[in-house]
């Protein structure tokens, strides 16, 4: 009886870790989700800052320089990129790229799989934001993209080439960065997140709490086994062996037990009583 309510208790215990597992797994991976989407959102508005900063604050100091050369640093585009590949040489798993489909500066032009995150944004100019993963020789990562859209202050560069200042022509010539449209999405800014920080928190996380649980359910087995074997079995293998002997007429066997559980107690106390009774009966027919 105990190997069978054993095999009940640990198939019970199994599909349990199982669901368990599952929820666990589930859980967490919606936790590193959210945390590596919070460093990518945090990044973005880091760039945005950065941008902001230049165009009110670096932009009107080099106005007069512009005349004699052009001063990429004016540019907010410049800036953010700047500042974000400085934080890429230390932390090569982040990036950040102002992907654009018609940019001035070429190491800005959108790659394959950016310009369709680009194209999605113009084909609802009401999405504000979209993320996804991608696999990497670094590993998986986890992208957030915001649309660029051109502003008055971008058409002073980028709406003709007779237009722009003739020191941007001269750095960066007149074929490339042309032809914006106000409130045209022309680009995306886009970071990538490693995922491989937040996944391996997550996964110690889900051992630590797998081992936790399978502990306690080899505790609560103990605790059942040795409850099962004081309470139930013990008493029953004493009860069946005084049994035998009284069955084979055995008058000198011991009393059943009245220890175990309040039933088992009970049966003990009817054998008693069917004892005494058998004893009462046997007497009569002798005398």
């Amino acid at each position: 009886m105990l190997l069978r309510i054993n095999l009940i208790l640990l198939v019970a215990f199994a599909l349990g870790m199982f669901a368990i597992s599952i929820v666990v797994t589930s859980t967490l991976q919606e936790n590193a989700t959210r945390e590596v989407l919070a460093q990518a959102g945090l990044m973005l508005d880091s760039a945005a800052a950065i941008r902001s900063y230049t165009e009110t604050e670096i932009g009107p100091l080099l106005d007069e320089k512009m005349v004699t050369a052009f001063r990429p640093q004016s540019v907010p585009f410049y800036a953010a990129t700047q500042n974000f590949l400085t934080l890429h040489k230390k932390h090569p798993d982040y990036s950040y790229k102002e992907a654009t489909l018609n940019p001035t500066n070429p190491r800005d032009r959108a790659t394959d799989w950016e310009a369709d995150i680009v194209q999605r944004f113009r084909n609802d100019t009401t999405t504000k934001q979209v993320s996804g993963t991608r696999d990497t020789p670094l590993g998986r990562v986890l992208y957030l993209a915001r649309p660029i859209r051109v502003e008055t202050g971008c058409l002073g560069c980028h709406s003709l080439p007779s237009a722009a200042p003739a020191t941007m022509l001269a750095r960066y010539g007149s074929d490339n960065g042309f032809g914006w449209q106000p409130n045209e999405i022309v680009g995306a800014q886009i970071v990538s997140v490693p995922f491989a920080s937040a996944e391996s928190s997550a996964g110690r996380v889900r051992r630590d709490v797998l081992t936790a649980i399978a502990a306690m359910l080899v505790c609560v087995l103990l605790v059942v086994n040795a409850s099962l074997y004081v309470l139930v079995i013990r008493p029953v293998r004493r009860i069946a062996r005084i049994a035998d002997q009284v069955s084979l007429g055995d008058t000198s066997a011991a009393e059943f037990p009245s220890g175990g559980g309040r039933e088992v107690a009970a049966l003990s106390a009817s054998f008693n009583r069917m004892r005494k009774s058998l004893d009462k009966a046997l007497r009569m027919l002798g005398d």
